[in-house]
């Protein structure tokens, strides 16, 4: 078993002000994503800025973060919404959901496009491998603020958290590191390294697609579900892998439509 390194959850404190690391994590993705997206800008359009690379990185990690918090209010608390709805609101209280911040950047994307001229597609494909950046930060995030952790364990690696995230006190499966390193460390890898030859439009964004939703769907069998919904179904379907099943489809979907159509335009 190994020891939970205990770890301030608030970075910075100034007086009243407190910076948290779960924040700053949003900073390191959206950051990483600029720089990286920096370093093919003009592959992708050379006619593009630097300031025009920023508003669309602006846009969405607003997409991320509206999109996010509606989901997860949605998705998986919205009882909670109906009777307080200004909970939406109060964002400092926690809860964020990946599917949300996803379908927010989608409509971000759809929304930036037709302003610049770029198609949806075009522009998933430009931001999707910097995504996991993020993704893998967050997951950091979510281990330093003990939260989301896994099911009781025997492993030799399982973790016992904070008698104040986990009262029982069990060993347990550190499944915020194993998503960071799948959908991070190993997303990152497989999205960078394919999209370094010229792919057929979708084709990038449907590999995200199923691998994240691959990833996630294998974590959650180790993932302890959000206590107010449990389990929904089989007793071991949570709504992670009910929301993760169309990204997996829709992805292979996507990218067998990419390659059919580039088939036929040869």
């Amino acid at each position: 078993m190994l020891v939970y390194p205990q770890i301030d959850p608030v970075a910075i404190a100034l007086g009243p002000l407190k910076i948290h690391w779960y924040g700053l994590m949003y900073l390191v993705g959206i950051g990483g994503a600029w720089w990286l997206a920096s370093r093919r800008l003009a592959r992708f359009d050379a006619a593009w800025t630097r300031d025009t690379l920023s508003d669309l990185i602006f846009w969405a990690a607003c997409g991320v973060i509206l999109g996010g918090r509606f989901g997860y209010v949605v998705f998986y608390n919205f009882e909670q919404f109906l009777r307080d709805p200004l909970w939406l609101l109060r964002v400092w209280e926690g809860g964020m959901s990946f599917h949300g911040g996803f379908l927010g950047v989608m409509l971000a994307m759809w929304w930036f496009g037709k302003r610049h001229g770029k198609s949806l597609f075009e522009l998933l494909d430009f931001i999707a491998p910097m995504v996991p950046i993020g993704l893998g930060a967050g997951r950091i995030g979510n281990f330093i603020n003990a939260e989301l952790w896994g099911k009781p364990s025997d492993v030799p690696w399982a973790m016992v958290f904070p008698a104040w995230s986990d009262p029982a006190q069990l060993a347990r499966h550190p499944s915020q590191l194993y998503q960071a390193a799948l959908e991070g460390v190993a997303l990152f890898a497989i999205l960078w390294l394919y999209s370094r030859k010229p792919r057929p439009t979708m084709a990038v964004s449907g590999l995200f697609a199923t691998c994240y939703g691959l990833f996630r769907f294998i974590v959650e069998f180790v993932r302890v579900p959000d206590a107010q919904l449990g389990y929904l179904a089989f007793g071991w379907l949570t709504m992670g892998q009910l929301l993760s099943l169309p990204m997996i489809l829709g992805g292979l979907g996507l990218m067998a439509y990419a390659y059919r159509r580039q088939a036929h335009a040869a």
